[in-house]
């Protein structure tokens, strides 16, 4: 029996974990002006920030097709897809029109699309999770877990860079001036699959450890779980949130991992998201 873990590329791990795991990656489709880019292993992060940076257009993510994600299920008995959440993208639709589609064909394959409800590492750690449960659970009760282990997750992150916000309107030209001329940043979360304000602060700096003290008030049962932390080109600032929050609050483990081509799209550079 071949069960199989899939993922869109908003997913984000470190080499050794995608072999590890074995996961498939349906790669999302970055565009910029009349550049479309291929968000898989070949995407050239420092390229596109620089791209961004001198564009006056705000990039978009096209979601994989249905085709995409049915080849990703080839030659398995079950199949588990991660998906980026419904709200901020057509990729959840997209796979569940694909598994509609794929089980008109092959009636025998078992098939749970999952909506992470966030992004980035939250669907790095569903599908660890999916990973550690795999031997001890059949296709139903993996499915009541892993959907039961979603819902237990938090995302929190703190932008340096608010020109895509500002670009794709969700922050106006004027809360993005006032932003940037006091130095604002916001830290950001999510509330079933949208993207929330929770606090802001001046400088990231602040606006980090303010993010920390949030994560040290609300994290629950830290030590039997695993911290995820995914920075957009600014390994250092990522290394100082890890050590920040390990002094407060006792995780399990934590993992730390550069920014894919989507995750990039959204945090820009010098961004850090963390989902515990």
């Amino acid at each position: 029996m071949i069960r199989r873990f899939v993922a869109d590329s908003c997913a984000d791990f470190t080499e050794e974990q995608k072999k590890r795991l074995g996961v498939v990656l349906v790669p999302l489709t970055l565009s910029l002006g009349d550049e479309h880019i291929i968000d898989d292993e070949n995407f050239d992060q420092k390229s596109f920030l620089e791209k961004m940076k001198n564009s006056p257009e705000c990039p978009h993510s096209a979601c994989p097709s249905p085709e995409r994600f049915m080849k990703s299920f080839e030659g398995a008995d079950e199949v588990f897809v991660v998906t980026l959440s419904r709200k901020l993208s057509g990729s959840y639709d997209s796979a569940v029109l694909a598994k509609n589609l794929y089980l008109e064909e092959h009636p025998e394959v078992k098939i749970t699309v999952v909506d992470s409800k966030s992004a980035s590492v939250a669907e790095s750690l569903i599908i660890l999770k999916l990973s550690e449960l795999s031997e001890k659970c059949d296709f139903e009760e993996l499915t009541k877990r892993i959907e039961a282990y979603r819902d237990s997750l938090k995302t929190k992150f703190v932008l340096e860079n608010l020109e895509v916000f500002r670009k794709n309107g969700r922050l106006s030209g004027v809360q993005a001036l006032l932003c940037n001329a006091l130095n604002i940043r916001p830290l950001l979360g999510d509330k079933d699959g949208e993207i929330i304000k929770i606090d802001q602060a001046r400088g990231v700096e602040r606006t980090l450890k303010k993010m920390v003290d949030y994560i040290a008030e609300d994290a629950k049962e830290p030590t039997t779980r695993t911290l995820a932390i995914a920075h957009c080109n600014h390994e250092k600032r990522a290394e100082e949130v890890r050590q920040m929050i390990l002094s407060k609050v006792p995780f399990m483990e934590c993992m730390v991992v550069n920014t894919g081509g989507i995750s990039t799209m959204y945090a820009n550079d010098g961004g850090i998201i963390v989902v515990y």
